[in-house]
C-alpha cells in the first residue's frame, strides 16, 4: 500500500503559479502509474495530468485544458510527485488530488487505486 499526501494549493490571481506535492510513504511511486485529478464544484473528476509507470517509460499526458501550462514530475530520490501550474485560470478553480494506479497508466479515476485526500486551488480573476 502507499500513503499520499498533497500539498501546495492555495488562493493566487489570475496568471499565477502554484506547484503541488504529493508525498507518499510505504511504496515507492515509481512502482505505480501516477495522476492528478481535479473536481470543481458541481463537476466530475477529471484528469489534469497522469505520468506512466517508469517501466513503461515515464510517458506523460495532459488534458487539453491545462496543456502547455502544467508540468507533472516525480522526484524518485524524495518519493514525490509534484504538478507545476502556471499561467493559472479561474477555471482551473477543484479541489486536486494526487492519485497512484496499479494499471501502467490510465486516464479513468476509477482505475486509481490510492488517493490523497486534495488540495484545494482557488483563482481568482
Amino acid at each position: 500500500q502507499v500513503q499520499l499526501v498533497e500539498s501546495g494549493g492555495g488562493l493566487v490571481q489570475a496568471g499565477s503559479s502554484l506547484r503541488l506535492s504529493c508525498s507518499a510513504s510505504g511504496r515507492a511511486l515509481s512502482n505505480y502509474g501516477m495522476g492528478w485529478f481535479r473536481q470543481a464544484p458541481g463537476k466530475e473528476r477529471e484528469m489534469a495530468a497522469v505520468l506512466s509507470h517508469k517501466w513503461s517509460g515515464g510517458r506523460v499526458t495532459y488534458a487539453d485544458s491545462v496543456k502547455g501550462r502544467f508540468t507533472i514530475t516525480m522526484d524518485n530520490n524524495k518519493n514525490t510527485l509534484y504538478l507545476q501550474m502556471n499561467s493559472l485560470k479561474p477555471e482551473d478553480t477543484a479541489v486536486y488530488y494526487c492519485a497512484a494506479t496499479r494499471f501502467t497508466s490510465s486516464l479513468a479515476p476509477s482505475e486509481y487505486d490510492y488517493w490523497g485526500q486534495g488540495t484545494q486551488v482557488t483563482v481568482s480573476s
